[in-house]
């Protein structure tokens, strides 16, 4: 599967907040602060996943209609387990 930009762009901004994190335990900033940020960076992940399972889902959806081999409800079984088992 291809990956868009908007992919792309969520995931280096995941990796600036987690170098900006770094940069923080480095300057001994306060817990708090810390563990705000690292909340940050659990819900954009969280967010993340949620983009790439659902584009991924709708390409194979489209794709399944298309040569109509009627997996869709095993795609879409499929794409719940994953968001699933990334918690």
């Amino acid at each position: 599967m291809k990956y868009d930009d908007k992919s792309k762009n969520r995931l280096k901004r995941i990796e600036g907040q987690i170098k900006g994190i770094l940069r923080m335990i480095e300057e001994e900033k306060d817990c708090k602060d810390v563990i705000t940020q690292l909340s940050a960076v659990r819900s954009a992940v969280d967010r993340a996943i949620a983009v790439i399972v659902s584009e991924n889902l709708e390409h194979c959806l489209r794709e399944s209609i298309e040569t109509g081999d009627g997996k869709s409800s095993k795609i879409v079984e499929e794409a719940v387990n994953m968001l699933v088992k990334s918690r």
